[in-house]
């Protein structure tokens, strides 16, 4: 499946692959101005029409000035919005990041061989027979090439980058930001949540500091360095959108992820550049975008791009525990929608919980006695409410670990014990 970061151009000899350049976009900042209460709906509707609210530049006038608001029967002190916004006073600090990080982002070549496919018809001997030296030529080969970006966090020479900006490849090459390029060998791939880890031999890079995901909130600045659609070492800023976007929400259910949102522009070729806080530590890596829309980014968590990168390097490969079950996460409207379809003879009792759709053959739950129309109710006596809660509780042990199941079956509680398995990289299902 081609990753729609992926962007592909050909020509008769050539493919080349310009990355989603894999994401999208920019914000822009304007200072809030204090108005007179006249000119306070005007302000907003201004500032709605063109343009997100810087937060470096916020002021506020108390009483008493000549700005100050006042009740019509007596004042009220409006608090001043704090000018402190940033740790420091340094309206600079990007380029304090760029100047920082820069130099550990790199640009990630990679180039395939595929070969040209043609009808069967067109082997017909009758088929040749009939049109002669104007029949189409044998199939030929022809190379793919595609651009992302990555980041180096070890000195040694190995970089962070998604498994889509080299997976399949013949040939991988990393070009510096001081022009140095160099040959790169995969050292492992998982698909499962677009992460790969390339090693270059050279010696005392510069690599970027990693900071914690996990403490990441909604407003936050963002920092993106990465080389989209062919310009390299583009910075963008903007904020921390949210966090915890299942894969659902963003469009590759294939992937077992909970995205960071952000607003910063990320576009084809960005995809494996670092995202950053405002201290220039790395807390993601771009990875996605929504076509079409404006403003909607996806970066990969770095504690768990981190956490696959090590098993990737120490063994090549990254293992994902699953159940094996086709999961929907009930609610009222969905118990509603659910009873009264004529084409089903199933019929839901639970108000909440989480459906079993399907169950994959010779899975772990298939050989644990899970069945069709179950309901989960709890995960080791964690109770779950969505199929992105059971995701996340599954993701966090180990392959081989034993799980309690509680269930309710036709109404009837139920408690089952599964050992989860090796999840395979073909599979959609938890």
């Amino acid at each position: 499946m081609k990753n729609p970061n992926y962007n592909y151009r050909s020509d008769s000899n050539q493919i080349n692959i310009t990355e989603t350049q894999n994401m999208p976009n920019q914000t822009q900042h304007h200072r809030r101005l204090s108005l007179p209460k006249k000119l306070a709906f005007l302000s907003l509707i201004l500032l709605g029409s063109s343009a997100t609210i810087g937060c470096n530049a916020l002021t506020s006038q108390v009483p008493g000035s000549s700005n100050a608001i006042k009740g019509e029967t007596s004042p009220a002190p409006i608090a001043a919005v704090p000018v402190n916004i940033l740790p420091s006073q340094d309206s600079n600090f990007v380029t304090k990041v760029v100047q920082q990080v820069g130099p550990a982002v790199v640009r990630i070549n990679s180039s395939r061989t595929v070969k040209s496919q043609q009808p069967d018809v067109l082997e017909d001997p009758f088929f040749r027979r009939f049109f002669g030296s104007e029949s189409p030529s044998a199939p030929q080969n022809r190379v793919e090439r595609g651009s992302g970006s990555g980041f180096v966090f070890g000195s040694d020479g190995r970089i962070l980058t998604n498994a889509h900006v080299v997976d399949g490849a013949d040939t991988v090459t990393v070009k510096l930001k001081d022009g140095r390029e160099f040959v790169g060998k995969v050292l492992g791939i998982d698909t499962v949540t677009d992460v790969a880890v390339v090693k270059i031999e050279a010696n005392n890079l510069p690599v970027v500091s990693l900071g914690k995901s996990e403490e990441l909130q909604p407003g936050e600045w963002a920092i993106a360095i990465g080389n989209p659609l062919g310009l390299d070492n583009t910075v963008t800023v903007g904020i921390i959108s949210a966090t915890g976007r299942s894969s659902s929400d963003v469009g590759v259910p294939d992937k077992r992820v909970s995205f960071i949102q952000t607003d910063a522009a990320i576009n084809p070729g960005n995809s494996g550049g670092p995202l950053l806080n405002q201290r220039g530590q790395v807390i993601g890596m771009n990875t996605a975008i929504i076509q079409g829309a404006q403003g909607l980014g996806f970066a990969i968590p770095i504690d768990r791009a981190q956490q696959i990168a090590e098993e990737l390097a120490t063994t090549g490969k990254a293992e994902h525990p699953y159940l094996g079950v086709r999961m929907l996460s009930i609610t009222p409207e969905v118990k509603a929608e659910f009873n009264k379809n004529p084409n089903t003879k199933l019929r839901l009792t639970e108000d909440k919980g989480v459906l079993v759709l399907g169950i994959v053959k010779d899975s772990p739950a298939a050989q644990a006695g899970v069945r069709v129309a179950d309901v989960i109710k709890k995960i080791n006596g964690q109770e779950v409410s969505d199929a992105g809660s059971v995701q996340q509780i599954v993701e966090k042990s180990k392959v081989g670990s034993d799980m309690q199941l509680e269930l309710s079956r036709g109404g009837q509680a139920v408690t089952v014990a599964v050992k989860s398995g090796a999840f395979p990289a073909n599979q959609k299902q938890q």
